[in-house]
């Protein structure tokens, strides 16, 4: 995937063709480095495992190989020039589509294996082992978005339109969008919950690394237990947001023009998570509390 990244990256560079709005090489880009993240973060999570590791192994085999036969049809598509997602225009367009469609599902259950691995081992550090569960959960939940764009849009028809299925929501894809990511800009996106669902795998675990950097600097976060805590209210929050993009897109409304309702269930979310940290973080540390106990017992039985 990182060769397929620079491969793209070159293509966008080279090649001015554009295909639905959009170059014709950033779809390829895109998903080769979005692959690499999503399989390192996997290969990491499957090096913590006590147990099941050669179960592990060949979930990981699995999704690797589904990754790379679903960039195999993008990129065979960038260079015949034609769309990948969504194509029913010729035979082979659709056979393409439909191989892409079982490679989704493939890598899917690949993943989902590897999440029950992580629910059934037993990790040492719980804030690390909840990070890769909900990030795992809500990555399975991101991907399982993709599913909802494969239903027809208004005006297709299958068996007679050359396209089934549409990135965007109340509007054709290919208008006008965001920079870099390509998301609408008149309508909903569906690839804006699928993408914040599936890099919680990365954001979650990060969390963790931050908060565990931190501790030296902050004695709160040094207990087991604090960290615990922030990492679930985090994985509460990250998933209530995701909810919250899903409904956005599905009502046909772009990510940047947000609704009363939109601003007012992001402020809940925002008072929400401000007190849950709070909470969180508020009150002596075990840490203090052992010191102390220690200290006392010291002088008894010295006096």
């Amino acid at each position: 995937m990182v060769v397929m990244a620079v491969i793209s990256a070159v293509g966008l560079v080279i090649d001015d063709r554009v295909l639905v709005g959009a170059p014709i090489w950033f779809k390829p880009f895109k998903f080769a480095v979005s692959f690499v993240a999503y399989c390192l973060s996997l290969a990491w999570m499957l090096s913590l495992l006590p147990r099941g590791r050669r179960l592990g192994w060949w979930a990981g085999t699995v999704v690797a190989l589904a990754s790379l036969v679903e960039m195999a049809i993008i990129t065979g598509q960038v260079i015949r020039g034609k769309r990948s997602h969504f194509n029913h225009e010729t035979p082979l367009d659709e056979a393409l589509f439909q191989a892409m469609a079982v490679t989704v599902v493939i890598l899917w259950l690949g993943t989902l294996a590897v999440a029950v691995l992580l629910l059934r081992a037993r990790i040492a550090d719980r804030a690390s082992a909840w990070a890769m569960r909900c990030g795992i959960l809500l990555a399975l939940a991101g991907a399982a978005v993709g599913f909802l764009m494969t239903r027809p849009a208004p005006g297709q028809r299958r068996g007679v339109s050359k396209v089934i299925g549409a990135h965007s929501v109340g509007v054709p894809d290919g208008g006008p969008s965001m920079p870099l990511t390509g998301w609408s800009t008149t309508g909903g996106d569906l690839r804006i919950p699928h993408f914040v669902g599936m890099h919680a795998l990365q954001l979650l675990p990060l969390l963790v690394t931050a908060l565990t950097a931190l501790a030296p600097r902050f004695a709160r976060l040094t207990d087991d237990r604090v960290r615990l805590r922030l990492v679930l209210l985090a994985s509460g929050a990250y998933g209530a947001v995701f909810a919250l993009v899903l409904w956005q897109a599905l009502r046909g409304q772009p990510l940047t023009h947000p609704d009363g309702a939109t601003l007012g269930v992001a402020g809940l979310i925002l008072v929400t998570v401000v007190l849950g940290a709070y909470g969180s973080l508020r009150g002596p540390t075990p840490n203090a509390g052992r010191v102390a106990d220690d200290a006392g017992t010291s002088k008894e039985v010295t006096a």
